[in-house]
Formats: structure tokens, sequence, C-alpha cells
């Protein structure tokens, strides 16, 4: 015998939301989807009619009707001719028939289990015991956010994106992007990094020399699972960026530091160490934290470096495509002639960096096995992603998008130098000829982890430097101040802010 759901149950259930930005009828569908998933609508149970729903949440009758129509298209309701609707019973079932329960149900049940498993036992290599970048989650909301690897939504290109996404979504175009590409990739997008993206940077590959991947990330972790092991070394910059560290370590690969100047590292002075090496991770654009830029010659003698000693390099180009000059440095693996070089590259960083769109140009070979990998984690990313961004490059709205980001970030960099030299002079900073970022060097007494803490509770975010550091406790005065996600007319004051919060740590 089917039950009735007590009238009050709905006025409790609805709250409607004036700032919603969503119809009456999908919270309304909302409701009811959520109410029968989590047990409060047991299986077969009745609901209201129309006309008594609508009067109990004050709406149209039209609008439940309308709800109630898109639940029984999509399973969730049953209407019985001059019965009404009531829950599916089909909805609860589980993958072998049998009925789930409720969450409060199963809890009961479970509250005389015994002990579950000892997970900080069996967890071997725990990921959130490592030292990572912090960035609060609600960014927005503070005066001065200093912070590197966010983006402005005033430069992002909303027309220019939606227009792509809505060719994607043509039905011409679902037919290309809907399947499982399984390994593959898409060939438009492929086809764009080819002609469109590595030229600039004096690279050229063959589309089965390269693959799509979801960010740099995503990028760096297929290529260290499938090459590092425990007899692997990896020589790492230092400092520098923490996330590939944490990547190497946890693929168990042994970790040489590589000093670095105000030209990245120096492969005639470090020759001893990357003979060693098994592979060598740099980032020769803008190396991160520091935004050096590794001269050509510096590049050449690592390359024979590579070919003499036998290791391969690891080129992270996280951020080519943001130079102020507007033509990007040639990448170092422009120069390699004997595949030498693995590079990974980001599509997404400087538009969106929510997009997670990156990619790997190597050897066949290792494209072939990286794919094979990648094939074990996700397939391969979001294929509509994919083809939405290949029309964004092909119609020239990327390279458009690069040339406002570079005259805005110039004009940013240039106001947060002069900033620190009126407000700050105590500090010294790598000046910025490209990127989004600056990376500063405070007094000998400084402390970067405590400037950091004290800055935010006053409104402005900064980055604490001693991450980016082999040993952290040896580098407390540096901090990395980002400008991509803070606008122009913010910058002079938050600095200013900033330098009465470094006074509060001066030595009387």
């Amino acid at each position: 015998m089917p039950t009735r759901t007590p009238s009050a149950l709905w006025a409790q259930q609805f709250r409607r939301s004036p700032e919603s930005k969503t119809s009456l009828q999908h919270q309304i569908r909302e409701m009811l989807v959520a109410s029968i998933l989590n047990g409060q609508l047991p299986p077969d149970s009745a609901l209201p009619s129309s006309r008594e729903l609508a009067e109990q949440l004050g709406v149209a009758r039209n609008t439940v009707v309308l709800a109630y129509q898109m639940l029984v298209e999509e399973g969730y309701l049953v209407s019985r001719e001059r019965s009404g609707h009531f829950v599916n019973p089909a909805m609860l079932e589980g993958l072998h028939g049998v009925t789930v329960q409720p969450p409060d149900v199963v809890k009961a049940e479970r509250s005389g289990a015994l002990a579950p498993p000892a997970w900080k036992s069996r967890i071997v290599r725990p990921p959130t015991a490592q030292r990572n970048i912090v960035k609060p989650a609600n960014w927005q909301n503070y005066a001065y956010p200093f912070i590197y690897g966010q983006f402005d939504q005033s430069l992002f290109p909303t027309n220019d994106w939606r227009e792509c996404c809505l060719k994607a979504l043509s039905i011409m175009e679902i037919r290309n992007w809907a399947p499982d590409l399984i390994e593959r990739d898409d060939e438009s997008l492929i086809q764009q990094i080819r002609t469109r993206v590595l030229p600039r940077r004096g690279v050229f590959a063959m589309p089965e020399e390269i693959i799509i991947t979801n960010g740099c990330q995503q990028a760096l972790y297929l290529v260290a699972d499938l090459l590092c092991g425990k007899n692997t070394t990896v020589g790492f910059e230092n400092p520098g960026y923490p996330d590939a560290r944490n990547i190497f370590v946890n693929r168990n690969a042994r970790l040489l530091e590589l000093p670095v100047d105000s030209e990245g590292i120096d492969p005639v002075r470090l020759g001893d160490s990357l003979a060693r090496c098994d592979y060598v991770f740099v980032t020769p654009s803008h190396q991160c934290p520091t935004t050096a830029t590794m001269p050509v010659a510096r590049r050449r003698a690592l390359l024979e470096l590579a070919q003499q000693h036998d290791f391969v390099i690891i080129e992270d180009d996280y951020e080519s495509e943001n130079t102020f000059s507007g033509t990007p440095h040639p990448a170092l693996k422009s120069l390699d002639t004997a595949d030498r070089v693995i590079y990974v590259g980001s599509l997404s960083k400087t538009f969106a960096p929510g997009l997670r769109l990156g990619y790997v140009v190597g050897s066949q070979e290792l494209v072939r096995e990286l794919r094979a990998l990648r094939r074990l984690m996700v397939r391969h990313p979001v294929a509509y992603i994919q083809r939405a961004f290949a029309t964004f490059l092909a119609l020239g709205h990327h390279d458009a998008l690069l040339r406002r980001l570079a005259h805005a970030y110039k004009e940013r960099a240039r106001t947060l130098m002069a900033a620190l030299d009126t407000h700050l002079p105590e500090v010294r900073y790598v000046p910025v000829a490209g990127g989004a970022s600056c990376w500063v060097q405070g007094p000998a007494w400084l402390d970067a982890a405590r400037l950091a803490e004290d800055a935010r509770e006053a409104g402005i975010l900064i980055e604490p430097g001693g991450v980016f550091f082999a040993d952290e406790a040896e580098h407390s005065p540096w901090f990395r101040m980002g400008f991509s996600a803070i606008k122009l007319e913010k910058i002079e004051p938050g600095v200013r802010a900033l330098a009465q919060v470094v006074r509060l740590q001066q030595p009387a």
C-alpha cells in the first residue's frame, strides 16, 4: 500500500532563495530528487497532487506539473492514472536487484560493526604530509590577492570562449567528441598545437609525438610514473616547483638538488652532479619560482652534458606564452636534435587554469607508452573541452588573448616593482620580464611564513618562499607575489599595506 508523505515535509524541504540563479522548476526538481535518493521518500510513496504541492510551496501549479513531468521522463517518478505520482521503486534498486537502504538505516546497521581499517598505517606515503603551496579557497574575498596561478575575470574572453563552446555543441561536432576516444586525443587540437602553439617556441613535432593531459600536473605525473623508480636519480632545481618535487618523490625517485642563480642552473659548474642523474627537471623559460630565464649558452651546455652522460631533460614550459615582448623564448626542446628533451607545456594556465589542459611532446615511443598509461588513469581528457579549445585556437582567439595579457601583465609588473621600490626599499626582487609573479627577498630578519600569516589577517595574500626550497628553514626571507589575479589599481595600496605588516617584524 503506497504511503503518503506528510504535507509539512515540503514546506521544510523547500527553501526558496531569491538569489538563486536556477528556475523554481529546477529547485523543485532538485528538492524531490534529493528526498528520493536520501531515503526521505520511500519506494512507491505517493507525492502530493500538483495543486496541493503548488499551494504548499507558494508557486504556480504549472511549475510543479512541469517538474513532475521531467522526473517521470527521467525515471524518478511513475504516473498512475487517476492515482497521482509515486516514487519509482526501480530508482532505489541496486545493481543486483537489492533495495538500497537510506543512509540513516545503513549507519544504524553499521553502529555495531568491527573497527574500520587503520588507514594511517596502510597509506605508505601520505600526500597530505608533503609540503605544498597553500592558497585559501576564498582568495577572491581578500582585498589584495598577490597570489600566483589564478586569473582575473575581467581579462577572461567570455564571449569568445562561449562562441567556441557553442560551436562544439553543434550536431556535427558532437559526433566527434561524444564517443570514447580510448587512448586518442582530439585530432583538431593536436593539429592546432603542432601548427599554432609549438612553432612559436621553435618546436616541430608529428601528431604521434604529442599527447594531451589534464594540465601540466598530470603530464609530470605520467612522465614520473613511467620513468622513475627506486634507483632513479632526478636532478631538481633548488628552489624549484614544489608539486613536481612531490611527484618525483612520490614515484620513489632520489632527488639531487641543483642550485639556481640569476640565470637558472649552471651546467658547467654543476657538471659532476648532472653526470649522476638519470633525468634533470628544469623550467628554463621562467624558472619557478625565481622567474630567471636560462640563456642559450647554458641550454646548449646542458644538452651537450645530457648527450655525454646519457641523461634525459624534462622541460616544464608552464609559462612560455606569457612574455611581455609578445615573442616567447625558444624552448630548450627547439635546440634538441637527439630526443633528449621531454617537453611539457600548458594550454590553459594563461587562459583559465580550471580548464586543466596541458600536453607532452616526446619521442613516438615515449608518447605511445604515455597514452597507454593515461588510459589506466582517465583514458583521455574531456573531449568536449579539447574540441572547444581547438576552435578557440583556430579562430585566433588565443593569440588575441595572449596579446591582451602581455599588455596587462607588463603594466601590473611595472606597477608592482615601482611600489616595492617606494614602500619596501629594504627588499630585493628579480626584475620581472615576463610571467605573472615577482620573486622577492626580504631582509635577513624577515620570517616570510609569519609575514604571510600576518598579511592574511590584514587582507593581503602572498606566498612564503620556503616551500620552494629543499630545506625550508634556511630560506625564510623569500616570498612570491603574483599579479595575475589582482586589479592594477589595487597593487600600489596593497604593497603599501604589506609594508606596514613588514615593519612589525623589524628589530628595534
